[in-house]
């Protein structure tokens, strides 16, 4: 690893050309075929709560992935004025075992504002290594309030360290299991 390049679940966040991609891996204690399972059936038991991973914060509720292309990513949860929904993206790619493609939305995205996260299940020993690729920040400017003000290089480790915690708990959930 390059000294002063973050870490993420399993080594160094690579960034794209322009600040446009974080990659992150981690090999997790399953089967490609349960890590995928684990990804996107039990999102809601290993995915990170609180403001920095969840549209509602610390409120009760749940995020999910609905089965199959064309499926949603979102979250529902309550708080003090209701229950609401916040959809995040929709899958265009589901080829469970193997791959996982979506649309991703920040909440403070335009409606025709997206990026895309790729999460790709690999063999590896007695595991398999997740890999999420989170690409097409580029098209968005370079003000743009997802950005928090930072640099595109700085934003981009960022984001992989955002994503090396979630797929350290997806690591740490799926240990958990019998």
């Amino acid at each position: 690893m390059k000294a002063g390049a973050p870490a993420g679940a399993d080594g160094p966040v690579r960034a794209g050309s322009a600040g446009d991609v974080a990659r992150v891996s981690a090999t997790v204690p399953a089967s490609p075929a349960d890590a995928f399972d684990l990804f996107t059936r039990e999102t809601d038991l290993w995915w990170r709560r609180g403001v920095r991973f969840r549209a509602g914060g610390r409120a009760p509720g749940a995020l999910h992935f609905e089965p199959g292309a064309g499926g949603r990513l979102f979250e529902e949860f309550t708080n003090d004025t209701g229950t609401h929904l916040v959809e995040f993206g929709r899958i265009t790619v589901w080829e469970p075992a193997a791959r996982l493609v979506f649309e991703w939305r920040n909440v403070n995205f335009a409606p025709d504002e997206k990026t895309e996260v790729e999460v790709r299940f690999e063999a590896a020993g007695r595991g398999t290594r997740v890999t999420v690729v989170h690409r097409g920040w580029s098209s968005l400017r370079a003000d743009h309030p997802a950005r928090h003000g930072e640099p595109a290089d700085v934003f981009i480790r960022r984001l992989g360290l955002w994503w090396g915690e979630l797929l350290t708990a997806l690591r740490e959930h799926a240990a958990r299991r019998p």
